[in-house]
């Protein structure tokens, strides 16, 4: 039996196939940019011909480059951008309007019109989240008002709403499916039943025929068209991108938690088979389901991480390659008073301001590109600090935290986050820890892996950073960081 696992890392810029082999190694990975787009303001969107050529694209040039075809592949894995929201006409599997990207604000009005009439408990209440554009449930709602036909269409059962896993499930397998950790997030799934709720529905205007149904993160979802791989190939496993970097990061058991630092960054704290309500905007979902566990998380969520460095680079173009951003810290140092709020698509966790935006602060006639390239880097860990603070505050705070993502290979950021957060890092000797975690629910059911006990003796350490800055200068600076956020919000 094959003991090749296939991953499908679809993200926010970019699509990602990366090959692991039973010791959850990678063997071979390919990785293809896609483009963005934003047509007015605030908005987000992603052509889905784009992203499904993409991952269509990576997955035979990982195959090709590892020399194995479809027999040789025990089952797939698909992990996603989460949120993002696609709704597609099921005989044709167009989509009816671009994907709606979970950084796209353009329902914040309606958001807050939901507030004003007193939803927002009720919605925490079902789902642990809070009113928000980010989610999908009011994306879903925006196309089916605003696109010509999409509503009787939707009343027929001619459209199918997905999150990119979905989409990316029905063009492979012919399934209508999601797993619990994408569902989760769509702002219509009760999170203590693991299932599409009425009441939810209705408060949205959705048609409950659109939605696809709800499985364990680690199940057969379907097997390939035969003519896309060669031979059919199971989908073994599903999860949204954070979820599965904290299952990649072997995060099983409770009070673990990993921070990711990718487009966004999310720390994610494991609380056990019980949903743990926060009394501090942070977010409650479902870490994951596997046979009949479920486990439950506290996330907080940050919008700017990696974003934050390409638009250094790609806006002000004050950098080539991100890999230069290490020689420009460790020049200025941490003491840095120039500080660098990324709100360019609002504020996330703990703030939830859709309206607040970026800002640079502490300019003086000496600061130059390297001061605002390293402001650009300390702004992720400020906010990470914001989301442990909130996490203090419900009492959930963790001993030790696991990080990856693409960040994360620049030392001098690790070594910052620790001293800003006062708390031992944890970096693995595979970063790229989300494919790895959507590989290892893959490979479960798949039977590559026998058990979750097998799957976390897996996981290694490849370094740890320990926090050496002294108190004083630590709380100054993370001091410096809340007065610049507290410049740029526009609710309290």
């Amino acid at each position: 039996m094959s003991q090749h696992i296939l991953a499908i890392d679809q993200g926010t810029t970019s699509s990602r196939a990366i090959i692991f082999n039973e010791k959850g190694q990678i063997v071979v990975q390919a990785q293809q940019e896609f483009p963005q787009h934003f047509p007015k303001s605030g908005w987000v969107e992603h052509d889905p011909e784009d992203i499904m050529e993409s991952v269509l694209s990576v997955c035979h040039e990982a195959l090709n480059k590892a020399q194995l075809n479809a027999s040789d592949i025990a089952s797939i894995g698909i992990t996603n951008q989460r949120e993002t929201t696609v709704v597609w006409d099921k005989q044709t599997g167009k989509a009816i309007y671009r994907a709606i990207v979970w950084q796209d604000r353009r329902t914040a009005d309606l958001c807050e019109s939901l507030k004003q009439q007193g939803l927002e408990d009720k919605i925490n209440d079902k789902t642990g989240l809070l009113l928000d554009p980010y989610f999908s449930a009011t994306k879903i709602k925006w196309i089916l008002d605003n696109v010509d036909g999409a509503r009787a269409k939707a009343q027929r059962g001619d459209l199918a709403f997905g999150t990119i896993d979905s989409f990316i499930l029905w063009r492979l397998t012919g399934e209508h499916k999601t797993d619990v950790t994408n569902a989760s997030r769509t702002l219509l799934c009760n999170i203590h039943q693991l299932q599409w709720d009425e009441e939810l529905l209705s408060i949205f205007d959705i048609p409950a025929q659109i939605l696809p149904s709800i499985h364990p993160s680690s199940c057969e979802f379907g097997l390939t068209s035969a003519n896309i791989f060669g031979a059919p190939i199971l989908v073994g496993g599903i999860a949204g991108d954070q979820q599965a970097a904290l299952i990649g990061q072997a995060c099983f058991k409770e009070g673990m938690a990993k921070s990711t630092y990718g487009t966004g960054c999310f720390l994610m704290l494991n609380t056990g088979d019980t949903p743990r309500k926060s009394q501090h905007r942070l977010l409650t979902t479902v870490a994951y389901q596997i046979g009949d566990v479920t486990h439950y998380a506290l996330e907080g969520s940050i919008f700017m991480a990696g974003a934050t460095i390409q638009w250094i680079r790609d806006g002000l173009k004050l950098i080539h390659h991100a890999s230069e951003t290490l020689d420009m810290a460790q020049s200025v140092g941490a003491n840095n008073q120039v500080y660098l709020v990324p709100a360019f698509t609002g504020l996330g966790a703990p703030y939830w301001d859709p309206h607040a935006r970026g800002a640079i602060m502490g300019l003086t006639r000496d600061t130059g590109i390297a001061e605002i390239v390293t402001a650009g880097l300390q702004s992720v860990c400020y906010q990470t600090r914001d989301l442990l603070e909130a996490m203090k505050k419900d009492q959930a705070m963790p001993a030790h935290l696991r990080v990856d993502g693409g960040m994360v290979v620049n030392d001098w950021v690790v070594q910052f986050l620790s001293d800003i957060l006062d708390l031992p890092i944890e970096r693995p000797v595979i970063t790229e820890t989300t494919a790895l975690g959507a590989a290892f629910l893959a490979g479960l059911s798949g039977g590559v892996f026998a058990s979750i006990e097998e799957v976390c003796a897996l996981w290694q350490e490849e370094s740890e950073f320990k926090p050496v800055m002294k108190d004083d200068e630590r709380n100054a600076l993370y001091n410096g960081w809340l007065d610049t956020v507290s410049r740029v919000r526009t609710s309290e």
